[in-house]
């Protein structure tokens, strides 16, 4: 008898006791391959009757979407008291004609990758909403938790609704490459799953309660009224290592701490007391430290300079400090930190590009610790802060005065602290994890909810 065929003898047989049921249904999901699943999911459908919709009714899985300016980065877990994820994957290269489909099944480890057509955001979150439809489990898809870039004054994740779509909508202009996309795809899961609950979790959250000389902008109060200040991102980046913090060094976490979150979108925040006090990026994530493709930040004359000796417009200066600028703009060819290393020495460009940004990251070091008022912990991560012991080397060289000394042994082999025994500052190198926040956020107004139900 073949996998398939055996495992639908036995759910039928059992069918009568929901115990059973659920637990020879994982069995089946384990023992049969992802090419069986969506056989097996719709006979399910078809045999099992009311109790096994009323199973699935009640294990709800859980969809986390984040959107890049050419991206959708996606994950599916079974919700439970510690949800299991399920896949993961992205749509790449959104509208360049080179659209790329990946997905990771986590049981069993089985991939895919083909070539997709997704001109724009809408075709690429039809395409994931399809491909998901013939997965396991997609029918049990109650919750999505979505990244959305701004938050403006929300303190925390919210269930998106009419008012709140409308909120977002308003101010879709602060950020042309991230917030429409992030809207689009909200609303193209709405079309298709009208009662799906969806929630924002907002990366400028962790960022709410700067003081308000961290927040203000040096134009005329009327753009300040207008919600014209500095709002700063990567929050949920943030908001997991400050919780990683706490519990791998408990009470020391509480101290003056300095993040930096260095990737190809990089930013730094200065922490106290578990609260952000000042961050670099201000109000859109161009703002700050030099990146991959953005300028960080930037003397507002050069754009006056460049708009009008160039003949550009607004959009177009707009790709230019985001899309052609940072390490990108300064090498001239490439934005990726690796690729600059192995050339810098034949490369002054790419040379020129790393001693940049190492540069700009020591400054920003000092400047944070004048607003901390010293320094207890710095900590490394993002893509380049976790896996490029030469830039943290050279971002920490000679910070010796300040108490920043390497033990170049550990940060060699990416330890947790690489930072000498008796060092005055601690420096970590911890990954960050986005999705879980996101997760764990949609989790709990989930559960919140549930209660509020009991009670009444």
């Amino acid at each position: 008898m073949k996998t398939l065929e055996y495992h639908e003898t036995i759910l039928k047989k059992v069918s009568f006791d929901k115990r059973l049921l659920k637990m020879e249904l994982k069995k089946a999901v384990r023992n049969t391959t992802c090419s069986e699943q969506p056989a097996l999911l719709e006979w399910c459908g078809e045999h099992l009757g009311e109790e096994y919709k009323k199973m699935v009714s009640e294990n709800s899985n859980l969809l986390t979407i984040s959107a890049g300016p050419s991206s959708i980065r996606f994950a599916m877990y079974e919700m439970a008291q510690n949800p299991v994820k399920e896949l993961f994957g992205d749509i790449r290269h959104i509208g360049s004609g080179k659209e790329v489909f990946r997905v990771t099944h986590v049981k069993g480890n089985e991939r895919e990758n083909s070539r997709i057509y997704a001109p724009g955001f809408y075709q690429a979150t039809v395409f994931l909403i399809r491909w998901l439809k013939n997965q396991l489990g997609s029918d049990r898809i109650g919750h999505i938790g979505h990244k959305i870039t701004y938050g403006l004054n929300h303190q925390g994740p919210k269930v998106i609704d009419t008012a709140l779509l409308a909120e977002l909508k308003q101010i879709a202009d602060y950020i042309p490459g991230y917030l429409p996309a992030e809207i689009e795809i909200v609303e193209t899961f709405t079309m298709w799953y009208p009662t799906l609950r969806q929630v924002a979790c907002f990366d400028t959250s962790f960022h709410v309660n700067l003081p308000r000389v961290a927040k203000i902008l040096p134009i005329p109060r009327r753009f300040d009224k207008a919600g014209i200040q500095r709002y700063g991102f990567h929050g949920l980046s943030y908001t997991y290592l400050m919780e990683e913090l706490k519990t791998k060094m408990g009470v020391e976490s509480n101290g003056r701490v300095i993040l930096a979150h260095l990737g190809n979108g990089a930013s730094m925040a200065a922490v106290k007391d578990g609260k952000s006090i000042d961050t670099t990026m201000g109000f859109t994530p161009t703002g700050g430290c030099v990146m991959g493709t953005r300028s960080g930040d930037l003397d507002p004359g050069v754009a006056w300079y460049m708009m009008n000796s160039e003949g550009m417009n607004t959009k177009q200066f707009n790709h230019l400090i985001n899309h052609e600028s940072g390490l990108l703009g300064i090498s001239e060819t490439s934005a990726d930190m690796q690729d600059l290393l192995q050339k810098e020495s034949s490369d002054e460009r790419a040379a020129e590009a790393v001693a940049l940004f190492c540069y700009q990251i020591q400054k920003w070091i000092g400047s944070f610790m004048a607003v901390l008022r010293g320094l207890d912990i710095l900590v490394f991560s993002g893509g380049i802060g976790e896996k490029a012991p030469i830039i943290r080397s050279r971002i920490c060289e000679g910070l010796g005065f300040i108490g920043i000394e390497l033990d170049e042994d550990k940060n060699n082999q990416n330890g947790f602290q690489i930072s000498m025994i008796n060092g005055k500052v601690k420096v970590l190198v911890m990954p960050t994890n986005e999705e879980s926040i996101i997760e764990r956020n949609t989790t709990d107004l989930y559960n919140k909810s549930k209660n509020k139900e009991r009670q009444l």
